[in-house]
């Protein structure tokens, strides 16, 4: 129980982590940060269907 709590709070992270960067790092566009931010977000959204 305290795993799957763990493991929703470290996909959460890592969504909030990819927007941020998304939002924050869309004033100079560069195109790896954004992918870098994209990559982040879908990550933690894959871990959280798990």
């Amino acid at each position: 129980m305290i795993f799957k709590a763990l493991k929703k709070t470290i996909g959460v992270i890592l969504i909030g982590l990819g927007i941020g960067i998304l939002l924050t790092l869309l004033l100079p566009i560069t195109g790896w940060l954004i992918l870098i931010g994209i990559t982040l977000a879908c990550v933690g959204l894959m871990w959280l269907a798990c």
